[in-house]
């Protein structure tokens, strides 16, 4: 039963990175890559928009405020470390770094979060 749940679980997962690929490629962002498995950590989504590189978390969640919970520090520690693994592979002179998430919902529009933990 709990193999069930895990694979029900990744498929949900991919489904949420699939959605949140086209809702950005539609905002106008390009696909660099999807789960970007690093030595420190996984990125779901590499975009690039313009001159940035930006590294999407992808959080497919029951409400907004669980999704924004699921970004806590352990998280955001993650992210920054494998962002700075794969920029030095992706990366170009001048590029600007960015982290942002999409939070997925059931039949609710994906919400975009555009430099989710940028120091206040």
């Amino acid at each position: 039963m709990a193999e069930r749940a895990r694979r029900r679980a990744e498929r949900r997962g991919r489904l949420a990175e699939h959605m949140a690929a086209i809702l950005l490629i539609l905002k106008g962002y390009r696909l660099i890559g999807r789960r970007l498995r690093t030595p420190v950590g996984e990125i779901d989504l590499l975009m690039r928009k313009g001159d940035a590189l930006v590294f999407v978390e992808v959080k497919a969640r029951a409400t907004l405020d669980s999704g924004l919970q699921a970004l806590h520090p352990r998280q955001r520690q993650r992210c920054e470390q494998a962002a700075c693994w794969l920029a030095g592979r992706h990366g170009w002179p001048g590029v600007v770094l960015r982290q942002d998430a999409v939070v997925i919902r059931p039949w609710a529009l994906p919400v975009h979060l555009v430099a989710v933990w940028r120091e206040e």
